[in-house]
């Protein structure tokens, strides 16, 4: 199997063309190529697909081999393969996944290469049935929510996957291998939770951290992002229709929640690491 291993602000997923190359069993093979000291190291499988719908589709598996129905710093990376790889050589991508359509706005240096991407992310979904979280109301912004032997003010938000927000005034010593899985598994959260821990910096900065559902910490987490700025709007720390800098463990993000058609915007890098050859059948997977 030839793979492309890519990156976006430090989250980093092994990337396979499924044009061109097949997987018996995607799930198992996810969690193989994802091991750090046995696979390839990774925080998922992402394969690129044909689609009937869209230049290409995203097929994303989470490091325990688990479905992933979105990445906003995966589907940069699928953009930037498609293009590399002449499937969509365009300044806008369509990209088909489980949360529907994403289109991606190619950022290109001088050389005409693509190193980035801003990737409309749709709209944000509020409303705790839709997350799926069991809170009452329509919305659940700075509310109380029992984790462990502590209360957290949360705020629930879904980019096309599920999000806890919960703003500290430290993320930097946060013990967050410990209090990540209680919040992943809480039982308010039916499919699971993916939890962001969040500093203001200032109106126009965050500093974050994320425990994602399925992989652990990592490095960055695209619709976290957005979902941390949707939350830090709906709390007042910051403005819509602002380019809010977002600081995470593998690099800067930015983000507009843009009120003209309530979608938010996504902003950051795409980088390929390198590319190889990993032998399924020897890894009992073909």
């Amino acid at each position: 199997m030839k793979f492309t291993k890519m990156q976006g602000a430090g989250n980093d997923y092994v990337y396979v063309n499924g044009f061109e190359e097949t997987i018996p069993d995607r799930v198992k093979t996810a969690a193989a190529v994802s091991d750090r000291h046995f696979g390839i190291g990774a925080d998922g499988l992402i394969v690129m697909a044909p689609s009937e719908i869209a230049d290409c589709k995203m097929d994303m598996y989470n490091a325990d081999g688990s479905r992933g129905k979105m990445c906003g710093n995966g589907v940069r990376c699928v953009a930037k393969l498609a293009y590399d790889t002449g499937i969509a050589r365009k300044d806008e991508i369509a990209v088909e996944t489980l949360s529907g359509i994403k289109y991606i706005h190619v950022i290109k240096n001088k050389d005409g290469e693509m190193t980035g991407a801003t990737v409309d992310m749709g709209e944000p979904i509020l409303q705790p049935e839709e997350i799926p979280a069991l809170f009452e109301g329509d919305k659940a912004v700075n509310a109380p929510l029992a984790v462990g032997d502590k209360e957290y003010m949360v705020t629930l938000v879904s980019m096309g996957n599920p999000h806890c927000v919960v703003f500290t005034e430290d993320v930097k010593n946060l013990q967050i291998e410990t209090i990540g899985p209680l919040f992943e598994n809480h039982a308010r959260f039916p499919d699971r939770i993916n939890t962001e821990f969040v500093r203001v910096v200032h109106a126009k900065e965050l500093d974050m951290r994320v425990w994602e559902r399925g992989s652990g910490e990592t490095l960055a987490c695209g619709t976290g992002t957005c979902a941390s700025v949707v939350a830090a709007v709906l709390n007042g720390f910051c403005a819509p229709d602002t380019d809010i800098k977002v600081n995470l463990l593998g690099g800067t993000l930015f983000v507009n929640w843009n009120t003209a058609d309530n979608h938010v915007y996504l902003t950051g890098p795409a980088e390929t690491v390198f590319t190889g050859e990993y032998d399924l059948k020897k890894h009992g997977l073909a």
